[in-house]
């Protein structure tokens, strides 16, 4: 993935954070969170059908769709893309078996 694509979407994405809910759909979710829960429960079903039917450019555009709410997210609550990818960092020489029973996952 191109991290300066995520920060140019992001830095526009908080722009229009500033902006009416008439103005932006972005705005509109920030301020109604129950409905970006909604949208992100949503793209993540309609990613996961298209994954099943080995759908590639259903996947495509559902994965944009769904990184796109991701960000706004983000965006919400105010998380920099920098702390997410220190996250995955930290993960990076961690075995995901090892990690996730240290957290008392399956």
């Amino acid at each position: 993935m191109n991290e300066q694509i995520i920060k140019e979407l992001y830095s526009v994405l908080k722009q229009r954070k500033k902006s009416s809910e008439e103005q932006s759909y972005t705005s509109h979710l920030i301020k109604n969170p129950e409905l970006l829960a909604k949208k992100i429960g949503e793209e993540s079903s309609e990613l996961i059908i298209d994954f099943i039917k080995k759908n590639k450019q259903g996947a495509i555009r559902e994965s944009a769709d769904l990184f796109y709410h991701v960000l706004v997210v983000w965006v919400s609550l105010g998380i920099n893309p920098s702390e997410i990818w220190s996250e995955l960092y930290s993960r990076k020489l961690k075995s995901g078996i090892e990690e996730k029973k240290n957290r008392g996952e399956k």
